[in-house]
C-alpha cells in the first residue's frame, strides 16, 4: 500500500502540546488544545492532564518534553488492536526531529562486522525487499510502574503505556544479508534521529546477532494499515516482538554489525533488571547483579469493567479483557469473582498471533453487594502470573493479579 509523496512527510516541533500544533501534521487549532482537561488515576499523586497532541486523541499526559503520551485505559475496551491515533508514546531524548521527509529519509547500514556497508532509502525498503505482516504488542517496561509499593523513581505510569498493532516492513535480517555480516559479528545497534539534549546520551540499543537474525525483527513502515505516525517512530521504527518497547527504535536512522558487545548508556548501566529467575528482590534493596531487560512476562487485564465500578444486581455482564506474554502465546485465562479464592476459565477469542492481544469474556451475574473481580492468564509453556506484586528498583515488569472492586446496586 503505496502513499503519495504529500503523505509522507511529517514535522514536528519540540516543546510541548501547544508548540507541536503549529508545525504541518495533523494540524489542531489552538483552541482545540486548549481544551485540556484533568483525570484522576488510580495511583499516588495521579492527577494528569488529558490533551490531544498532532496525530492523536486525547491522550493521558505524564510529560510534554520528551512527550510521554498514555492511552486512556477504556480504549483497549474497543478492540484487540489499539488505534494509531490512541496509541502510547515514549521518548527520553528532549531532541525530537524537527522535521522528516519520508522520501528522503535513508537508514545507514554498516559497522565493524559487515564487508558492504550500504545506504537504504525508505523507497527501497518498500520495494526491494518481500514485506511481511505481525501483529504484536509494544509495552513500555516501565507500565505500570506507579503501582509498585515501595514507589519507586521514575515516571508514575498507570496500565496504559501498552498497545498492540498489525505492523508491516521487512525482516532485519534480510536487510542486514545485503551487507555481508562477516563471521566476528557479535552484536547489531540501532540509533535513531532523536538526540539527547540533557544528558544520558544518544539513544541506541543492541541485539544478539543472533537475535537480529531471527527473522521476525522487523523495520516497519505501516503501522494499522497506515503510515507509523510522528510520534511512535515515523518513517521506520524497529519491532522486536516480545521484547520490551526500549527495543524498538523510532525514527531508525542507523544501523551497525559490531564485533564487540555494546555498553552504551541504554544497555549498561539503563534498563537492567535483578539477574534471577523473578526479576526481583525484597522491597527496598538493590540487586547484587543485573542483566538487560528483555521479554514480557505474562499479563492480562479486564477492560469492560473498571475498579470502582457499578453493575445491576441480578443481571448477567459479559466482562471482556486481554492477556498476553512475550510470545510463547497465551495457552488459557481464569477467572475469579471472589478475590481469588475459586477460579474458573474464561473463553479465549480470535488468536492474532502469538505476539498479539487475545481477547477473553466470561460471564457474570452478581448479587446486590460489593465483588473483587480477578483474571489470571498461563502461556503455552506453564508461566502465569504471581498473586502477590514482585518488585524490583527500576519498577519494571509488573505483572501481578490485578484486582478490579464493583459494586452491584
Amino acid at each position: 500500500m503505496r502513499h503519495t509523496t504529500n503523505r509522507l512527510r511529517r514535522k514536528l516541533l519540540a516543546g510541548g502540546a501547544g508548540a507541536l500544533a503549529g508545525a504541518g501534521m495533523t494540524m489542531l487549532s489552538r483552541s482545540v488544545l486548549a481544551q485540556t482537561s484533568t483525570i484522576e488515576l488510580p495511583i499516588a499523586n495521579g492527577r494528569r492532564v488529558v490533551e490531544r497532541f498532532p496525530e492523536k486523541r486525547p491522550m493521558i499526559v505524564l510529560t510534554t518534553r520528551p512527550p510521554q503520551l498514555e492511552t486512556p485505559f477504556e480504549v483497549f475496551n474497543d478492540s484487540v488492536l489499539t488505534p494509531n491515533d490512541a496509541f502510547f508514546v515514549r521518548y527520553h531524548n528532549n531532541g525530537l526531529p524537527p522535521s522528516i521527509d519520508g522520501d528522503k529519509h535513508v537508514i545507514k547500514i554498516g559497522g565493524n562486522a559487515v564487508a558492504k556497508p550500504y545506504e537504504l532509502t525508505m523507497a527501497e525498503l518498500r520495494s526491494a525487499f518481500k514485506p511481511v505482516e505481525l501483529v504484536a504488542v509494544n509495552q513500555c517496561s516501565g507500565n505500570s510502574r506507579g503501582f509498585f509499593n515501595p514507589r519507586v523513581t521514575g515516571g508514575q505510569l498507570a496500565n496504559g503505556a501498552m498497545g498492540n498493532a498489525r505492523w508491516v516492513g521487512v525482516p532485519l535480517k534480510d536487510v542486514l544479508a545485503r551487507a555481508e555480516p562477516k563471521n566476528s559479528a557479535r552484536e547489531v545497534t540501532f540509533n535513531g534521529l532523536d538526540i539527547a539534549l540533557f544528558g544520558g546520551g544518544d539513544f541506541v540499543k543492541a541485539l544478539q546477532m543472533n537475535h537480529a537474525m531471527d527473522g521476525e525483527v522487523m523495520l516497519a513502515y505501516q503501522m494499522n494499515g497506515a503510515d507509523i505516525p510522528m510520534l511512535n517512530g515515523y518513517p521506520v521504527k524497529l519491532i522486536v516482538p516480545g521484547y520490551y518497547g526500549t527495543y524498538w527504535v523510532k525514527h531508525l536512522s542507523e544501523i551497525e554489525v559490531v564485533e564487540q558487545p555494546f555498553e552504551g548508556f541504554w544497555m549498561k548501566p539503563a534498563y537492567r533488571v535483578p539477574d534471577n529467575d523473578c526479576a526481583c528482590v525484597e522491597p527496598g534493596t538493590t540487586p547484587s547483579a543485573t542483566r538487560p531487560i528483555g521479554r514480557f512476562n505474562v499479563r492480562s487485564f479486564i477492560t469492560s469493567v473498571a475498579d470502582g465500578g457499578r453493575l445491576r444486581a441480578g443481571q448477567q455482564t459479559v466482562v471482556r479483557g486481554i492477556a498476553f506474554d512475550g510470545g510463547q502465546g497465551v495457552r488459557e485465562v481464569a477467572y475469579s469473582t471472589d478475590g481469588g479464592q475459586s477460579w474458573r476459565g474464561a473463553m479465549l477469542g480470535a488468536d492474532l498471533g502469538r505476539y498479539s492481544f487475545r481477547e477473553f469474556t466470561f460471564g457474570f451475574t452478581p448479587e446486590k453487594g460489593s465483588h473483587d473481580l480477578r483474571v489470571r492468564a498461563w502461556n503455552r509453556s506453564g508461566q502465569s502470573q504471581p498473586m502477590e506484586a514482585l518488585w524490583q528498583p527500576a519498577g519494571y515488569m509488573r505483572n501481578v493479579v490485578e484486582s478490579v472492586k464493583v459494586t452491584a446496586i
